[in-house]
């Protein structure tokens, strides 16, 4: 059984930086890809970033040059350094593991304030 469990979330002013963390346990095998997703009130989830097992990243076109997705693959954890945040940032944040299945954390909330 695979488990994400996000942290980081938070009250940020605009301009300000968080750093999400997402920790996969259980069996993960090292061929995978993970990202981050975000769900803003009354929208629909959208992509983020994705960042692939021999380090390939893509990100939205909305947080690139603000974001940054990284890995430790030794600790089976996914990262998501936020700076420069807008108030359209705001929203909650999930993490997604791709392992054959597609696989989500219960999301971090996010909330960047004008």
């Amino acid at each position: 059984q695979v488990q994400l469990v996000e942290s980081g979330g938070g009250l940020v002013q605009a301009g300000g930086s968080l750093r999400l963390s997402c920790a996969a346990s259980g069996s993960i095998f090292s061929s995978n890809n993970m990202g981050w997703y975000r769900q803003a009130p009354g929208k629909e989830r959208e992509f983020v970033a994705r960042i692939f097992s021999g380090g390939t990243t893509n990100y939205a076109d909305s947080v690139k040059g603000r974001f940054t997705i990284s890995r430790d693959n030794a600790k089976n954890t996914v990262y998501l350094q936020m700076n420069s945040l807008k108030p359209e940032d705001t929203g909650v944040y999930y993490c997604n593991l791709r392992m054959g299945g597609n696989y989500w954390g219960s999301g971090t909330l996010v909330t960047v304030s004008s």
